[in-house]
C-alpha cells in the first residue's frame, strides 16, 4: 500500500518517528539502526514503509533504506518471526552484520535481539541461511557480499570462521578478518590469520 513517506520529522524516539506529509503526520515503528541514522525534529527524511495488518490493528514500519526493509521481509517470512521479533533482530544487527551471522550459524548473535530466544534463531538461520548467498551484490558492499558467500559455501572458511565465533568474535567480524584469506589452507591456519587481524 505505501512504498515509502517522505516529510518533515515530527516526533521522534528510540522505535517510532511521526513524519509530517500534506499536513498528516504518520507514525511508523523503527529500527534503533534507522533511528540512529535519521535526522533531528523538523529536519526532512525519507522511510520506506511496511504495513503489517493483523486482526486488530494496522502498523507502519519505516525503514532508513531498502535493503532494512528487503531484511524485515526475510525475517517475517521465517515460522515464528513477527514484526516485532524482526524488529529487535534488526536493532541489534545491521543488515550486513546480520547476513554475515546467518551465513556462519551465529546463533548468539541473534539472541543478543530482546525477546528472540534461541529456537527462534535457529530457526532464522535454518531457514534464511541459503538466501544469503544469493543476495545481489548492489545489496551488500563487495567485501560484504564475498565473505557471507564464502562462509555458506562451507569448507575451511565456515569452520575457522565459527571457531572464531566460539572464541567471543561475532560471525561478522571473523567473516571480514577472513574475507582475503586463501580458502584452500588449514582450519587452524586460517583461525591464526583471523585473530591476527582481529587483535
Amino acid at each position: 500500500m505505501f512504498y515509502s513517506i517522505s516529510g518533515k520529522i515530527v516526533f521522534s524516539d528510540t522505535s517510532s518517528v511521526a513524519l509530517e506529509c500534506g499536513g498528516v503526520a504518520f507514525k511508523c515503528s523503527v529500527t534503533l539502526n534507522t533511528f540512529k541514522n535519521l535526522g533531528n525534529i523538523g529536519e526532512e527524511a525519507r522511510l520506506y514503509t511496511y504495513l503489517s495488518v493483523s486482526e486488530n490493528s494496522l502498523e507502519l514500519f519505516g525503514f532508513y533504506d531498502e535493503q532494512e526493509l528487503e531484511f524485515f521481509k526475510l525475517l517475517l517470512g521465517v515460522s515464528g518471526v513477527g514484526p516485532k521479533a524482526a524488529v529487535a533482530i534488526l536493532s541489534q544487527n545491521t543488515p550486513s552484520a546480520l547476513a554475515l551471522s546467518i551465513a556462519a550459524g551465529d546463533i548468539k548473535a541473534i539472541t543478543r535481539a530482546q525477546g528472540v530466544g534461541p529456537k527462534i534463531a535457529q530457526r532464522v538461520v535454518l531457514e534464511l541461511k541459503d538466501k544469503m548467498s544469493k543476495l545481489a551484490p548492489q545489496r551488500l558492499s563487495s567485501e560484504e557480499t564475498f565473505s557471507a558467500q564464502q562462509v555458506s559455501m562451507g569448507g575451511n572458511i565456515s569452520e575457522a570462521v565459527s571457531a572464531l565465533v566460539s572464541l567471543g568474535f561475532s560471525a561478522a567480524d571473523a567473516a571480514k578478518a577472513l574475507s582475503n584469506a586463501d580458502a584452500s589452507l588449514r582450519v587452524e591456519d586460517l583461525v591464526k590469520i583471523g585473530l591476527k587481524q582481529l587483535y
